[in-house]
């Protein structure tokens, strides 16, 4: 059985954690196929990324048991197994298209480092949040500066050092979720999403997005040149010249969806 099952259906990567019966818990093994399915992604002729769990729990965090089992490693040994993890939240962090995840059940510590790393997050508001390391004896250091870059800063402190449990609407005031509901109304906002990145541009997209990730933090004086270029490259583009025909015509303008 797959730990982690993706497969592209209607122009959208759909990416599924597959260990049910383990809350779909982190282990080697799911790490490293979400590290190589997020890298693979800016290659493929996609609009966007569809993430999500299977069963009871959009995901628990990291697997006890392989947690405990590296009290046998070496110290080096244990570096590089974390490396490995942040690794795997940069690959996520570097995706071109925009990352979509659907969240339910317990999104406990190492899963908020996904919900970072997403651009929009939509939650069943029965779900609980938690950065439960602590109450484990451990800290949320891989995931501390992807969630420190999208959860306001006074929520950060409060949830990373008290351990507690929050709700899906308390994660939506923090940052880290931007749609609270139940099924059937998070799978109809899904799709308005989904067909709102198919009317835009797929290049402009993936530009905006880059855009976004790099220019919050320059100053206005290093953001000149190149928000400046970005702008430039996307008026002279085949793309950009398409948009601006269309709207200038008032006809809606057909994007390549390519084979996916």
């Amino acid at each position: 059985m797959n730990v982690v099952n993706s497969e592209i259906k209607n122009h959208f990567l759909e990416v599924k954690l597959n260990r049910p019966d383990m809350r779909n818990a982190f282990n080697p093994e799911m790490i490293s196929e979400l590290k190589n399915i997020f890298n693979k992604a800016n290659d493929q002729n996609i609009r966007g990324v569809l993430l999500s769990g299977e069963g009871k729990s959009f995901c628990s965090g990291a697997d006890l048991g392989w947690m405990q089992s590296m009290v046998n490693y070496s110290m080096d040994q244990n570096i590089a197994d974390s490396k490995e993890l942040f690794d795997m939240f940069i690959a996520a962090d570097n995706c071109e298209v925009p990352i979509i995840t659907k969240v339910h059940g317990h999104v406990f510590g190492g899963a908020l480092g996904l919900l970072a790393v997403s651009d929009i997050v939509a939650a069943h508001e029965s779900t609980q949040f938690a950065f439960s390391e602590v109450k484990l004896g451990l800290a949320p250091a891989v995931i501390s500066p992807f969630v420190l870059k999208k959860m306001h800063s006074n929520y950060s402190y409060q949830y990373m050092l008290t351990g507690e449990r929050f709700k899906a609407l308390e994660a939506k005031g923090c940052g880290l979720v931007h749609y609270v509901n139940t099924t059937d109304s998070i799978d109809e906002y899904i799709e308005h999403i989904k067909h709102q990145f198919l009317q835009n541009g797929p290049e402009a997209v993936r530009a905006t997005k880059k855009l976004l990730k790099t220019s919050r933090y320059l100053s206005l004086k290093e953001a000149r040149e190149p928000c400046s270029q970005v702008i430039a490259q996307r008026r002279v583009s085949k793309e950009g010249q398409e948009g601006l025909a269309g709207f200038l015509q008032k006809k809606p303008v057909s994007w390549d969806l390519g084979k996916g």
